[in-house]
């Protein structure tokens, strides 16, 4: 080729190139006020768009392999891991995420699935790559409970009769002709918690509301529920579990503030604490195939702590070697291991093993993180203040390297959901790139209301005359945070995702002057509406928390509150973001804020996943709206 001619063709194709290339949109987001992503943007961020994670999900007890959930396409699947740090062999293949857990002896994978975020799940087997669908499909909600300790049944809830009311079921699932409705129930919160052994009964879990919860014993046979205890005590029951033996263990709250573990007699309804009075909820636990041991998770002020219970002595052994960070998904072995998930602020979610007569720690997955060190990144610090009425309140504030970013920071409020939440210190994951490339500083508040501190402090928020409280909290956080010599009170900014997206506009409308910017995901903008339009099966259990809108006096007081009602007083730019196929806070509640601000003359930036619900599942869809957040916040916050 002639150089002339070479010059020529740069010449033409600098002609006909954009002025700057821009990351493709995903075919299934709509966005309307939202700039173009610049390219540049995305190949400054990748490495943390790649971060991954691994979630611990159970034991096969045929190859003593164990089963992790991870990605490495576009969503989460299924996979093997043979050993130790062993290569990740994907079993499922699916378009959208799953979960899945083994039977006892290893023959069956059972496999919970959506579509699109929908929550309308549905149960298959998993054998070959292909699902074969066990419950009733289309708008049915079904929810899994527990494998028999033999490994032949399942029991799980479905609202297949009426769309609204969770009733019982067992199965086969070799035979999906042997499903059963055992007992037909009315409300949305019931399961079956785990089958007694012998599979004749089985404990059901009744959910009312955070502080009150329901065990019944349940006759397989008949169907017959029989009430464990006492329901008309306000007892919030936790996990329930039965050792080999046939004794009942429940965490629970009764003549306690946190949740403890114990016994519960099935005739009496007694609860009997073991290990003495606790301080922090006992978060979850689990049995040895053995019985001979219990290992729970405590959560001490956000922090995880795992021990062990030795049964025969109630001694305790605590596992002092794990960083603080957050555990979940315990399962032992039938030849011995704990099996756990474990995130920290410096490693994503991964599983891991512990041999409960050593107590030696065993990782059987490492992440990637896009190549970033995750040792770099920052751990949080608790800030405690006195709100306005007195009581203490808490959160995690990360801050920026000050060497590399001297002077005030901004500062992102980042207001969790819930509000039954509690934001943990665990992997931040794409948020780190806000702290270590962008000098932003990010607080999580656990406002009254949060889970963790107790079921006093988890019910002050209840009710719409008690709603706005928690967001006064938030009004004593910033007294806090502004007076930071190190944040910059002039650049804050507020987000948060379902009630904390209801708080995001609150706060933006409570402390109009203080917040630069507002990014509010998944929110509600009236309680009315909301309560009107979710999911039928959640309604009753959404009310217990909010208000009842079929009250009168309490229909006035959740119309008052509403951010809808109150536009006129947010003077930060908003950014909304919406999943389309949300079933607990539907996309109307979305359509109707953005409508009211455009009709007002003013522009909003909107997001919308169209294959998406409660929040954003899919990666390319969630690394494009990390792009458009930030350069939501550049605009409000970074630039002077």
């Amino acid at each position: 080729m002639s150089r002339n001619l070479f010059v020529a063709l740069l010449a033409s194709a600098a002609m006909s190139a954009p002025a700057a290339a821009e990351v493709a949109k995903p075919a299934a987001l709509t966005a309307t006020s939202v700039p173009a992503v610049p390219d540049a943007l995305g190949a400054r961020s990748r490495p943390y768009m790649e971060a991954r994670s691994a979630g611990f999900g159970g034991w096969n007890a045929r190859d003593r392999s164990m089963l992790i959930s991870t990605r490495f396409g576009n969503v989460n699947q299924l996979h093997r891991v043979a050993a130790p740090l062993g290569m990740r062999r994907q079993i499922s293949f699916e378009v959208e995420p799953l979960g899945g857990s083994w039977s006892p002896n290893g023959d069956t994978l059972l496999i919970s699935k959506d579509s699109g975020g929908d929550e309308f799940f549905q149960l298959y087997t998993l054998a070959n790559g292909r699902l074969n669908l066990l419950t009733a499909g289309g708008k049915s909600r079904n929810g899994f409970g527990a494998w028999s300790h033999d490994g032949k049944l399942i029991g799980f809830s479905s609202t297949e009769r009426n769309g609204t009311d969770t009733d019982l079921y067992v199965m086969d699932p070799r035979n999906p002709a042997t499903k059963r409705r055992v007992a037909e129930v009315r409300g949305g919160g019931w399961n079956i918690a785990d089958f007694a052994p012998g599979n004749a009964r089985a404990v059901v879990g009744e959910y009312v509301s955070v502080t009150k919860s329901n065990l019944h014993l349940l006759d397989i046979a008949s169907g017959k529920l029989v009430p464990i205890g006492d329901h008309a005590k306000p007892i919030a029951y936790g996990g329930a579990q039965f050792a080999p033996d046939g004794t009942l263990w429940v965490t629970s709250d009764e003549g306690s503030d946190f949740q403890r573990l114990g016994r519960l007699d099935i005739a009496s309804g007694k609860f009997t604490p073991v290990g003495g009075a606790a301080r922090w909820d006992v978060d979850s636990f689990t049995i040895s195939k053995d019985g001979r041991t219990i290992a729970f998770v405590t959560n001490e002020a956000g922090i995880a702590r795992l021990s062990l219970m030795d049964v025969r002595s109630s001694r305790v052994r605590r596992v002092d070697s794990l960083p603080a960070g957050v555990i979940g998904g315990l399962e032992f072995a039938p030849w011995g291991p704990l099996g756990f998930t474990l995130t920290s602020a410096k490693s994503p979610a991964d599983a891991y093993s512990l041999d409960p007569a050593t107590l030696k720690v065993t990782r059987w997955t490492e992440s990637e993180t896009g190549g970033l060190d995750p040792n770099a990144n920052v751990e949080p610090e608790l800030v405690e203040v006195k709100s306005f009425d007195g009581e203490t309140v808490s959160g995690f504030l990360y801050r920026p390297n000050p060497r590399r970013f001297p002077g005030k920071r901004p500062l992102i409020v980042n207001i969790h959901g819930g509000p039954e939440g509690q934001t943990r210190p665990g992997f931040l994951g794409r948020n780190n790139y806000l702290l270590n490339e962008q000098g932003i500083a990010i607080f999580f508040p656990n406002v009254r209301g949060s889970t963790g501190y107790g079921k006093r402090f988890v019910s002050l928020d209840n009710g719409p005359f008690k709603r706005e409280d928690s967001v006064k909290d938030i009004g004593a956080f910033l007294g806090r945070l502004s007076a930071d010599p190190a944040l910059d009170s002039d650049r804050i900014a507020v987000t948060g995702g379902s009630y904390g997206g209801y708080m995001c506009y609150a706060s933006a409308i409570h402390y109009a002057d203080r917040f630069r910017g507002a990014l509010c995901n998944v929110a509600i903008s009236n309680f009315v509406t909301f309560l009107e339009n979710t999911q039928s099966y959640r309604r009753d259990l959404r009310r217990v928390e909010y208000g009842d809108e079929r009250d009168p006096t309490q229909r006035a007081k959740l119309e008052e509150i509403s951010p809808l009602r109150r536009l006129g007083e947010i003077k930060a730019p908003l950014f909304i973001v919406q999943g389309a196929n949300d079933p607990r806070v539907p996309k109307s509640e979305a359509d109707q804020i953005v409508k009211a601000l455009r009709d007002r003359g003013q522009t909003v930036w909107y997001l919308v996943g169209e294959n998406e619900g409660h929040g954003f599942a899919k990666k390319e869809n969630q690394d494009y709206q990390f792009w458009t957040t930030l350069m939501f916040w550049d605009q409000t916050l970074l630039k002077k």
